[in-house]
């Protein structure tokens, strides 16, 4: 059964036996239907979510799927929403770029693996590293503080926005509190730039490859991403000055320290380049400095923001408190300078008037209280541990198929150059069948890639050992692709 129908494949057959069963009778087991059948248990857990939706079984989380009681008599009938395929797709006059709204990339990254699976593919730390204890208490702590659940500044709380200025500008006091924005996370933040910064149908300049958070982001809001390459030093800055002059853009999003997938960080020649590319473009840079936190214990002190060495406002700085921390601790900052920072606010209020007090208020505990240091400090340790675990398993596992060509000194993610002719999504789906979830590279890229790739997280796994066995089961499904 091929993997990309195999789930309507799936929900088709059981369908087709559930006449076998009385209502309330339990159907096979999980393990059962994926060893009847030979698929991943993800298929059969989307085969029975789509039979639950239909109404005709019901899942009970640890006992099992159970065939539905018959419908009552009378049940409406089911709607008829196909004028709606119609009505989406219709072309705005004007509007050069259709909208669409592609979140498979990002979902691959957002949703829990099944049990059993070795999840390579995540975009948090996993449950056992992030200081759960500590945001608990901080949360409680936050509370209970006089007015936390009253209507905060729709900037942001000036305490919270003073600790993320001298995070972003250091202690030479580089940004302001006034030049920074409480946002809802990171992703929000992207999204409200690029609304900001560029009109609908206009091209805007990406590092490729890069985060399909953000490309989902520019595509969705009527944007053209065109690609410039990276290398290990970053962007390639002589092609980002083409790019600029042949597209016409006004804006680059960039990720200069531990660039999410490759791991680079850019070079203190191509950072000043940057900068000045970008002013003779009369463009902005987005800095989407993500993974700042993430450093690893072995690493050299990482440069300072771009926005700490611009004072003209040319980059709107990005940052956030999630993925150091939790995917529901959905606090971050903007910081801009200029008539950019004045949209970005009245945008954010158009959204979403502003990050829910209580939210901001917890996240203020959590950085100040004394255990915050020590947890970076253990997240370098760990993430350093497992990286090197991850990196010595592909080199004994996969030799020949897994290209190391750059070991990054932060971030939580592996960048692999696979063989050429791999068919990277078969791979990940034999990936599933064996136990391992992976990404493939291919969603990174926003025109055709020069090679096949994998992204693999060393952060969502449970341990070094299960990253050692989940390589292991990647080892089956590269030997099962190519048989």
């Amino acid at each position: 059964m091929q993997e990309r129908s195999s789930v309507a494949e799936l929900a088709s057959i059981l369908r087709s036996e559930l006449n076998r069963y009385s209502p309330g009778e339990k159907l096979p087991s999980s393990r059962a239907l994926v060893e009847r059948f030979r698929v991943s248990p993800v298929t059969v857990s989307r085969a029975l979510a789509a039979l639950a939706a239909e109404g005709l079984v019901v899942t009970r989380p640890g006992a099992g799927a159970f065939r539905a009681d018959r419908p009552r008599r009378g049940t409406a009938r089911p709607g008829d929403t196909s004028w709606q395929e119609v009505a989406l797709s219709a072309e705005t006059p004007g509007e050069p770029v259709p909208r669409s709204v592609d979140a498979s990339a990002v979902l691959a990254t957002l949703a829990a693996p099944p049990p059993g699976v070795v999840e390579l593919n995540g975009g948090y730390l996993h449950p056992s590293l992030q200081p759960e204890r500590a945001m608990a208490a901080a949360l409680a702590r936050a509370g209970r503080r006089p007015g936390a659940w009253g209507r905060p500044p729709t900037e942001g709380l000036a305490e919270l926005r003073a600790w993320f200025a001298r995070e972003i500008g250091g202690a030479a006091g580089a940004v302001a509190p006034s030049d920074v924005l409480v946002t809802a996370g990171g992703q929000s933040a992207l999204t409200a730039a690029l609304r900001a910064l560029a009109t609908p149908g206009a091209p805007v300049l990406v590092e490729s490859p890069t985060y399909p958070g953000m490309l989902a982001a520019a595509r969705a809001s009527g944007l053209r991403p065109v690609p410039v390459p990276v290398d290990t030093d970053g962007v390639r800055t002589d092609l980002l000055a083409q790019a600029f002059r042949v597209s016409g853009a006004r804006v680059f999003v960039s990720q200069p320290l531990f660039q999410n997938p490759t791991g680079a960080v850019l070079s203190a020649e191509r950072r000043a380049e940057v900068l000045r590319v970008a002013r003779e473009a009369g463009a902005f840079v987005v800095e989407d400095d993500f993974a700042r936190r993430l450093a690893h214990e072995d690493a050299a002190p990482p440069p300072a923001p771009l926005v700490a060495d611009d004072p003209d406002g040319v980059v709107v700085h990005v940052c956030s408190l999630t993925k150091i921390t939790s995917p529901s601790l959905r606090v971050g900052a903007l910081a801009a300078r200029g008539p950019a920072l004045e949209r970005l606010r009245a945008i954010q209020i158009v959204d979403s008037f502003f990050v829910p007090r209580p939210l901001q208020e917890a996240a203020l505990e959590l950085v100040g209280a004394p255990g915050w240091l020590r947890h970076l400090r253990h997240i370098a340790a760990e993430l350093r541990g497992r990286r090197d675990a991850l990196v010595t398993a592909l080199r004994q596992e996969l030799p020949e198929a897994a290209d190391i060509r750059h070991v990054p000194s932060g971030g939580y993610v592996l960048w692999l150059r696979l063989p050429d002719g791999t068919d990277e999504f078969a791979l990940a789906a034999a990936g599933l069948r064996a136990g391992v979830a992976v990404a493939p590279g291919r969603p990174y890229f926003c025109a055709e890639p020069p090679a096949p790739h994998l992204r693999l997280s060393f952060a969502s796994a449970a341990s070094a050992g299960e990253l050692a066995e989940g390589v292991r089961r990647l080892r089956a499904a590269y030997d099962d692709i190519r048989a």
